[in-house]
């Protein structure tokens, strides 16, 4: 591929492959794959060609996971997302790169810690209840718009939630294919996606489902006593990435 050095592309593969497992086994991981790009191509490009790949993922884990998905969760968040992501968007308009990043993630180490604490001391969390709704969707949409980072968020909710793996992982993939959508006008408009992002991401999807494929053995052999700490891991260095 023109304008790419031989290690770019291997990175760029990397990438791919990664993507896909975190959308059908590891919630988190993506967060790699998002820091290799960026080590490889201009940030605005790196946002466009991820964004590609992570709705190539949705799509191939929606597919996997389509009948696991808890959908009265799903509806008590959209309010939530709509508001963040335009708030994320005017972050974007009036931050700098690195007030976004360090922000969102003190705000992600905090609630992760909080949360963490509560599902420790078995303490009843009203996930229904008005104020969590508007508070994990809200930080979902305003990080995933500005940050490319709403997994941590989505993650302590669904683990809040106790969801077994699979419907943890329908649920995550149904979230994240609607809220990349959701993100694809505004990717446009920056001109983060357009010819070109495509022509670099489309050789790479079939790693995304060679990635994903894998994932989805790992996750029917994947125990919820292992699968609960290991995403909660993901989760903290995902956060903890945003402030390097």
């Amino acid at each position: 591929m023109a304008g790419f050095t031989t290690g770019a592309l291997i990175v760029l593969g990397l990438c791919a492959f990664i993507v896909g497992i975190s959308k059908t086994a590891l919630p988190g991981a993506a967060t790699l794959a998002v820091a290799l790009l960026a080590a490889v191509m201009p940030a605005l490009q790196s946002t466009g060609v991820m964004l590609l790949m992570l709705l190539a993922g949705d799509v191939i884990a929606i597919v996997m996971y389509r009948k696991k998905a808890h959908w009265p969760t799903l509806a008590r968040l959209v309010p939530g997302v709509l508001v963040g992501l335009a708030l994320g968007a005017l972050f974007l308009y009036v931050a700098s790169d690195r007030v976004i990043r360090v922000s969102i993630g003190l705000v992600l180490l905090a609630l992760i810690a909080v949360t963490t604490f509560l599902l420790k001391k078995n303490a009843h969390l009203n996930l229904e209840g008005p104020w969590a709704r508007a508070v994990f969707g809200s930080l979902a949409g305003v990080t995933t718009m500005a940050a490319n980072a709403g997994g941590p968020v989505t993650t302590m909710y669904f683990l809040a939630a106790k969801f077994p793996v699979k419907t943890f992982l329908g649920t995550t993939a149904w979230f994240y294919f609607l809220v990349n959508v959701a993100k694809l006008p505004f990717a446009l408009a920056l001109g983060s996606v357009g010819g070109e992002s495509l022509h670099i991401a489309v050789p790479f999807l079939p790693l995304v489902l060679l990635g994903a494929l894998l994932g989805k053995v790992l996750a029917s052999r994947m125990s919820q006593e292992v699968f609960d700490p290991v995403v909660t891991i993901l989760t903290v260095v995902s956060a903890g990435y945003l402030l390097i």
